[in-house]
């Protein structure tokens, strides 16, 4: 069962107005971007109908948005209050450039297997038992075991590391704003 980990948008405060066409804009990618992980993710859980056209259109949302797009919608005149982005994202520009990329590759990957996907779900689509989200084996952790080759993962999977990804950017670059 597919579980969203904690909110994926920045959400706007009252001090966000239409002032700063840089947050308001962004502020729209993350919907669509969390709106397209939801739609993806409620077809993996059953909870919404699968339909390939609607998977394919999430996933290109996803990676349209992801990568350098992201990394564009962050520019530093748009962090700190009132925005949800932390200023710190220029003091650690490489760790978060390197987040938003590698959701774009699996975005990529994802939106790949969303161009030929099936009229349902098959099993090759679906997260295996032994398919750890770490990339952890009994013999340990293999690093960068995710990013070997993406496009091999099941669409199940990618989901699950690009969800992973955002909760790490969202959790080191992202403040509460009231």
């Amino acid at each position: 069962m597919l579980v969203l980990a904690g909110p994926l948008i920045l959400a706007p405060s009252p001090a966000d107005g239409p002032g700063d066409p840089a947050v308001a804009a962004r502020q729209a990618s993350m919907k669509e971007m969390a709106a397209a992980v939801k739609a993806i993710a409620e077809m993996f859980d059953g909870r919404r109908a699968y339909a390939p056209e609607a998977f394919k259109v999430a996933a290109d949302t996803l990676s349209a948005r992801a990568g350098p797009a992201l990394i564009a919608e962050f520019p530093a005149r748009s962090l700190g209050a009132p925005s949800g982005a932390k200023p710190e994202i220029d003091q650690a520009r490489p760790e978060f450039e390197a987040l938003a990329s590698h959701i774009g590759r699996l975005a990529e990957a994802l939106a790949a297997k969303a161009e030929n996907a099936p009229p349902a779900i098959t099993r090759d689509m679906r997260m295996g038992a032994m398919l750890p989200m770490d990339g952890g084996s009994l013999l340990g952790k293999r690093p960068n075991a995710a990013e070997e080759n993406p496009t091999k993962m099941p669409a199940e999977h990618l989901l699950h590391l690009i969800l992973q990804d955002c909760s790490s950017c969202h959790s080191k670059f992202r403040q509460k704003v009231e």
